[in-house]
This record gives C-alpha cells, structure tokens and sequence, in this order.
C-alpha cells in the first residue's frame, strides 16, 4: 500500500501545480508582462508560436517544403501524427503565420476541405491538443482575472486578459512599450473590450470609486489560465443537430433563470451564462464539425464572429471574441456551398484548406503500421508486406494516370515514393503533381484500409498475409457505401490485380535472396568475377586453381553476372573498366573492395548464386508430395533465412515458400 502511495507522489509534481496555479494582483500581473510581453499575445500569435516551439526541418530535395514537428504528435507519443501532407500544413501554417501579423487571415474563417478520413479531425484534434500542452508550458503561459466584490469571487466568463482592465488609449501606449521590448516579426495587439459581465463590475466600481481606476484594481485577481477542452476553456467544438434540437445559443450562451429571479432583470449581464462555444473559445480556438451542415442562422454567426471579432449574446451589445476559427467539410458539401449563391458572403469570409489523401507510399504504410504493430496486435503475426500491399493499393487509388507514354501508374507512385528511375528526375516528378491538381483529393480513404486488416486479423488463422487482406478489400467494394459507379468499382479491382503482380515480384526476389544468402559463396564468386575482370582489363590469363594451367578469361562466367545487372554486351568493356578503376582508388586509399557496396553487383551475384543453387534445392518439388531428406533440409535452411532476415514466423514462411514455389512451378518467372 505504502508503495503504491509512493509511486503516486512521485509522479506529482507540486511545484509545476503551483506555477499554472499562480495568482496575483494586476501590478504583479504588469511585473510578469514586463518581465515577459508574450503572454499578452492574440489568439493567432499563441497559435502560430506553439507550433514553431516544436521545431521545423527542411524536406530534402529542390523544392523547399518545411516539415513541422509539432505534426508528428509530440504531445501524444505520435498518436495523431499525420503523415505525408507537408504541402497542404505548410500553407496551413502560412495562414497563421499571416494572421499573426495581422495580414487579414485572423478575419477568416479556416475551412479544411478534403475527402472522408484524410486527417482534417485529427489536424483539428491536434491544435486542441498542442494548445493544453502550450499553455502548460512556461513559453504557453497566459492570464485572465476574476472579479472580488463583497468577497465573492467572480471569474471572467471569458477568460479575458487582463490588460484589457487597461482604458484603450493607455493601453496603446503600453502595448508600444512591450513591443519595442519584444522585438518579435510581429506586433503585440489588443483591440478588443471586455464582455458584458466584466463591463458591468467595471462601470460599478467605476462610480463607487468617482473615477479612480487605481481603486478598481484593488478587487482584480489575476490568475494563470490553463486551456481545457474538458473544462470547456479556451477550446470550443461545435456540431451540427437536426433543426429542432438546434439552437444559437448554444454558441453564444443563454439567460440564467434563477439569476434573473434574484436580479430581477433578464438584461443584467450578471443574469446571463457567457458559455456558449465562441465564449468559452475565447483566447484558444473554436471547432465546427462538418459545418456546411449547420443551418444558414447559425452561419451569419459566423460571419461576424470572423470578419468582426464579434458575437452577439442575446439582450447584449456584440461582445468581442479572440480566438481561432476553425471548420472542416468533406468535398460533397463544399460543391453545395459553391452552387448556392446565397451563401456567396460565407464564401467571402472562408480560406479553403485542401486536406488531401496522401499520394506517398511510405507515408501511407505509417498510418497503419501506428495502428497494427507488435506492440497492440499481440499473438498474431502479420505476415511482411502484408500492410505495404495495402497501401500501395490505397495510393495507386488515389492517383491519376500518367500522360507520359513511357510511364506506367506503378512507376508513377515509385517515383513520388522517392525512387529513382532512368530518364526521371526530380523536375519531372514535378511536372507530373502539377499536370495531376486533383491527386489525394478522390479514392480510398485509410479507414476502409483499416477496417479490411482489422477483418483479416480476427479471423482463426494465426498469422495473416497480403492475400487475405488483399481479398478483403476486393470483397469490400461491393458494399462500400461511398462508391456507387460500377467504373470504378472496376477500375479499383484492376489496380489490385497489379498490386498483386507487384507481390509476386518482391516474394520472389526475397526468396532467391534467401535461398542466395551464403555469404563464403557470394563471396568466393565475387572473387572468382574479379580475377576474370582483372584479366581481361589487363590481357592477361587467369590461373585454373584446378588444373595449375593459365586460362583465358571466363566470358561466360562474366557475362553470366553482367547480364544480371543489366549490362548490355556492347557496354561491357565499359563496366569492367569502371570496376577494376574502383578498386584501383580503393587500394590507393588503403581500402579493401567489398561488393557489397555496389548494390548492383551484390544483387547480380545473388541472382547468379541463386540461378546456380535453384535446381540442387529443387524448390518446385515443395508443390509435389514427395520431398527428399536433403531437399527438405537445403528448403529449412531458406525458411530460417527468411524468419531471420526478412521477418516472417513459422507460418507465414512456410507459405512464401509454397506460393514462389508454385509460381517457378508453373514457369511463371520473369526473366531477371
């Protein structure tokens, strides 16, 4: 007992509750805003700092694209990391950064537009979640106040800042102080008012005191404030209802009917709950769920809310706002709004964010490998390639077919996977982007992947491989509620069949890898091929170790090798020349050569090992019913190559084995 009591306390840090816990008088409040002018920044400002805190890195490559770290989830451990859309969250933050200056985007409203699961909620999710880390963090910090009258304490229902206590024309000349302070890119800005509750303990002071605004200050606490979307501070979520159960002061609050029985008034501020969502939202961000859903009323809220900095409570004058307004819609609803001209002044008011699927394969076997890992799908093993076969099929879906003649849409997606292909460099890759806008905007979306390998993995079978996923989401589309069109149910079928043909062709090249995997004979044929190459560069013999007899040079031997690495007869002479110079440069530096630094040699003498080693293994026999003693322990030495080098179990081995054997069974190889 005592123990756990241990492990508790010290876990609690009470020295960090005491800092976002602080309070203090408005001249200590002036004290820390001196000592550090941040904590008086707008919404934006906060917003766009937070971000940058957690550090940017440049995209290697021609184009500058930055890479924001506050997107890979530093918060959660990566939970909601999104990853491959760079472009589209480095625009993203351009607008903020705009908005903190003041540019004009900070009256806007951001709409994130994209098809069904292509992250907006979780980019959302994410900047709720940054903002309650931020304003935990010393850099984070701001303050509100509360009123002290009679000795109640009365909180700004809107967590207003306090310098706001400050009449505007003062408040000016401290706001120039703080920012020649700050010497930020941006200025420091506060032209906003205090709320209806707030103005009225101000006014009543105000008179009490026959003008002395010295007095007044002596009844502000001022007090950190720390954003909650669970306490409903600084963070708002709005989502539509259906019409009878929606109602606009759900956004900007509702009278109070036990006050107004005491007060005696429904227009006393003191009457009236201030805890609508663009209440409660202010100073932090507020989010509007599928918001070209909400009814055209509430939408006019919105107008002010972003082109004014204002809401309107009822029975109130408009009451100042400042926070971030953010909205998200799929790509059905944004049609409607762009054919209904009544809706032309939202428009107006709206920066559009596309939030596309990602076109990157690498990025996209991410996604589900957060999802299915060792660590949260335990006692099933899935098999390799499985979730990569997946993906490529998501992406392929997602792209459009190249114009280029030469170029087929599988080359297309391993190029923007950063694969290099002859006759391709990066200004094509480009030109395809910009000749293809649309691309991530329409096909698969990552939760119909998702849902398929979750299928899958809760069958009997204790280990799952690309075929079952595979013919999950084959069997998926006939039912899929999004996809209507025959055509395309079609065309998503055929894109599987040429994932399939991909599988074929990794599965059989990780075979012969395996079954090519001696090291000492990799090694003793490199060795055999340099003495060969030595001598035919320098017209010389080679000795037979055999005989002792001096040899010509084996030109089957070599060309047996160079035709593996795709070296055409007429260039040769070209390539030994470039080799035995490469060893030449080695020995001068004191180097020794190993060919497993030329990828291209080391998988041709792979390639030729495994030509050599095939018919002695018989892997075709595996197909048969009967399989010799020596056969079948040549085939257990592979299967242990491939659970140790290439990450398959017992089963899924057994499998590959069985699959690439009946492919090289029915004579179905490609020629390498």
């Amino acid at each position: 007992m005592t123990d756990l009591l241990d492990l508790v306390k010290g876990s609690i840090d009470q020295k960090e509750f005491t800092d976002q816990y602080w309070e203090g008088t408005f001249q200590d409040y002036l004290k820390l805003v001196s000592q550090d002018p941040n904590v008086v920044r707008t919404a934006y400002q906060r917003f766009y700092d937070m971000i940058l805190s957690y550090g940017v890195e440049e995209v290697p490559g021609k184009e500058r694209i930055v890479h924001y770290n506050f997107f890979d989830d530093p918060m959660g451990d990566g939970e909601d990391a999104i990853f491959g859309l760079e472009r589209a969250l480095m625009k993203l933050v351009n607008i903020f950064k705009a908005a903190a200056h003041g540019f004009g985007p900070e009256r806007r409203v951001l709409l994130l537009h994209g098809p069904v699961g292509s992250s907006k909620s979780t980019i959302v999710r994410l900047f709720k979640k940054g903002l309650e880390a931020y304003s935990r963090t010393p850099q984070g910090a701001l303050y509100t106040f509360s009123w002290n009258v009679d000795g109640e304490i009365l909180p700004s229902p809107m967590n207003e800042e306090p310098l706001l206590l400050i009449p505007p024309k003062a408040r000016e000349k401290v706001l120039e102080v703080l920012n020649q302070k700050l010497r930020k890119s941006y200025r420091l800005s506060l032209p906003f008012d205090i709320c209806p509750f707030s103005r009225y303990f101000y006014n009543e002071l105000l008179k009490k005191y026959k003008g002395n605004w010295e007095k007044i200050l002596d009844h502000v606490v001022v007090r950190r404030l720390i954003i909650s979307e669970k306490d409903r501070v600084g963070i708002g979520t709005f989502q539509p209802k259906d019409e009878k159960n929606q109602d606009s002061t759900e956004l900007t609050g509702d009278l109070n009917y036990r006050k107004i029985a005491e007060i005696g008034s429904d227009s006393d501020p003191r009457a009236f709950n201030f805890d609508g969502e663009f209440n409660i939202a202010n100073r932090g961000i507020i989010e509007f769920i599928e918001v070209l859903k909400l009814d055209v009323a509430f939408l006019y809220d919105l107008l002010s809310a972003s082109q004014e900095h204002k809401v309107k409570p009822k029975k109130f004058a408009q009451t100042d706002i400042d926070e971030v307004i953010i909205g998200h819609t799929n790509e059905p609803e944004y049609r409607k709004l762009q054919n209904n001209e009544l809706m032309e002044a939202f428009r107006d008011r709206t920066i559009k964010v596309d939030i596309p699927y990602n076109i990157r394969l690498s990025d996209e076997i991410r996604i589900y490998e957060r999802d299915f890992n060792k660590k949260k799908v335990q006692g099933k093993h899935i098999a390799p390639h499985t979730i990569e076969m997946a993906a490529m099929w998501a992406v392929l879906t997602r792209l459009e077919e190249p114009k280029k003649a030469n170029l087929t849409l599988l080359q297309k997606l391993k190029l923007y996977n950063g694969k290099s292909l002859p006759g391709f460099t990066e200004d094509n890759i480009k030109e395809l982007m910009a000749e293809a806008p649309r691309e991530g905007m329409e096909g698969i979306s990552p939760r119909y992947i998702q849902d398929k390998i979750s299928n899958a993995l809760v069958g009997d079978q204790p280990s799952i491989n690309p075929f079952m996923v595979m013919n999950e989401l084959e069997a998926g589309l006939a039912h899929h509620s999004l996809i209507s069109s025959e055509e395309i149910k079609k065309r998503y079928k055929d894109l599987l069949a040429i994932v399939r043909e991909e599988y074929d062709d990794i599965v059989k090249n990780e075979v012969q890898r395996a079954i090519a995997a001696d090291e000492e004979a990799i090694a003793r044929l490199c060795g055999n091929y340099i003495d060969n190459v030595k001598a035919y560069t320098q017209k010389e013999k080679v000795r037979n170790p055999f005989t002792g007899k001096d040899e010509e040079p084996d030109e089957r031997l070599m060309r047996s090798i160079e035709e593996k690495a795709g070296i055409p007869e007429s260039r040769k002479d070209d390539f030994r020349t470039e080799i035995m110079n490469y060893i030449g440069a080695l020995a001068v530096e004191g180097k020794t050569f190993d060919y497993k630094t030329n990828e291209r040699l080391h998988r041709a003498l792979e390639l030729k090992l495994f030509e050599d080693q095939k018919d002695s293994i018989k892997l075709t026999s595996l197909v048969s019913t009967v399989v010799d003693k020596d056969t079948q322990e040549k085939i257990e030495v592979v299967k242990t190559r491939l659970i140790r080098d290439f990450g398959y179990d017992e089963v899924s081995a057994t499998d590959v084995l069985n699959y690439v054997a009946s492919i090289f069974a029915r004579g179905d190889a490609k020629s390498e």
